[in-house]
C-alpha cells in the first residue's frame, strides 16, 4: 500500500483509519510490545515521518486502538449480559453470572487484555499532554458506560459499582501477562506436575479475581 500527500480532511482520515486498521492486523499477529513504529510504517506504506504526521507515536496508536477495541467490547458485552443474567436471580446469582459473562468475554480478546496491561506503564508515557487528556476523557466515558451496564443487572452493588468495573478492567490486563505461558514454564510444569498449580487458563484466573472483588463491594444481606 503506497499513498500520495494526503490534500483533504477525507484523505488524512483515510490515512489515519489505515494506520489504525495495520496495527490492529499485527496486534493480531504479535503482542502489543512487538509493534514498532518502523514496522507498522513499512505494513502502511508510509515512511515512518509521514506516519507521525497522524499520531505523534506508536504509543499514540494503540491508544486511539485500545479506546476502539474497548467501545466495540462494551457494545457486544451488553448483549451478553442480557443473555446470560435472568433479571429475577437473587443478587449473589446474579453477581456469579456476572463474574462469569465478564471473565468469558474478556479471556476471548486477549488483545483488548494486552492493551490495558500496557496502558499504564507503557503505553501512556511517550505521548503529549494534549492525547493523554483526550484518552482520559474517553477512558472515563466507557467506564461510566460499563458501570451504568454493570449497575443495571447487579443494582445491588451501588456505588461500588464504578470501582468494580475499573479494578476488573486492571485485573483482565494483568492477568494477561501470564498467557500463553512461555516454552520454558512449560517445560517446568511438565517436568514437575506439581507446579502446575501455579498455572491457571485466563478464563478461570479472570473468574475468580471477578467473584472475589465482587464479593467485596456486594452489600451484606442483600
Amino acid at each position: 500500500m503506497t499513498f500520495q500527500r494526503a490534500r483533504s480532511e477525507e484523505q488524512r482520515e483515510i490515512r489515519r483509519r489505515a494506520i489504525l486498521d495495520t496495527a490492529a492486523a499485527m496486534l493480531d499477529e504479535m503482542p502489543v510490545a512487538e509493534v514498532s513504529l518502523n514496522e507498522l510504517s513499512r505494513r502502511v506504506g508510509l515512511a515512518k515521518s509521514n506516519v507521525l504526521r497522524y499520531f505523534e507515536s506508536r504509543e499514540a496508536v494503540l491508544l486511539e486502538l485500545l479506546d476502539m477495541f474497548l467501545e466495540s467490547w462494551l457494545a457486544e458485552l451488553a448483549d451478553e449480559l442480557a443473555a446470560d443474567i435472568e433479571p429475577h436471580a437473587t443478587p449473589e446469582v446474579r453477581a456469579g453470572r456476572l463474574a462469569e459473562t465478564l471473565s468469558r468475554s474478556l479471556s476471548d480478546r486477549v488483545v483488548l487484555c494486552d492493551l490495558f496491561g500496557a496502558q499504564g506503564g507503557v503505553l501512556e508515557h511517550n505521548v503529549s499532554v494534549e492525547v493523554v487528556k483526550q484518552h482520559k476523557r474517553s477512558a472515563l466515558g466507557r467506564l461510566a458506560a460499563m458501570t451504568d451496564l454493570v449497575r443495571c443487572h447487579v443494582p445491588e452493588l451501588g456505588d461500588g459499582a464504578q470501582l468494580f468495573c475499573l479494578m476488573s478492567l486492571v485485573s483482565a490486563g494483568a492477568l494477561s501477562a501470564y498467557v500463553p505461558p512461555p516454552p520454558s514454564l512449560l517445560a517446568a510444569y511438565a517436568d514437575e506436575p506439581a507446579l502446575g498449580v501455579l498455572h491457571l487458563e485466563l478464563r478461570d484466573a479472570l473468574r475468580i479475581s471477578f467473584t472475589s472483588a465482587l464479593l467485596g463491594v456486594l452489600p451484606r444481606g442483600q
